[in-house]
């Protein structure tokens, strides 16, 4: 099991994309910073819709997104961590 972590929106570069190509149905993505706004365009939500998804929540906040994204699990700092060590290996795209 993988934890992807994409940091950037996918309209400022193809990280997302390239994510995306090579995830598995049991790896898990992390969206934080700008990679949050994903979440807003349907065609994002919906190749991201076959995984575990998560979003960091103070990212969420500070975008003052945290209705709109309500349904996505969102975690803390210390709740990175954990999935960092329960995944097998986390790529940061």
């Amino acid at each position: 099991m993988i934890l992807h972590h994409i940091q950037t929106s996918p309209s400022r570069d193809n990280a997302l994309k390239l994510c995306l190509r090579y995830a598995c149905k049991e790896d898990a993505i992390l969206l934080s910073s700008d990679g949050v706004n994903a979440l807003l365009l349907r065609q994002w939500a919906m190749a991201l819709s076959p995984f575990k998804v998560m979003v960091l929540k103070d990212d969420v906040i500070a975008r003052g997104l945290t209705e709109r994204l309500k349904n996505i699990s969102q975690i803390d700092y210390s709740e990175f961590v954990a999935q960092s060590l329960q995944h097998d290996k986390v790529i940061t795209w």
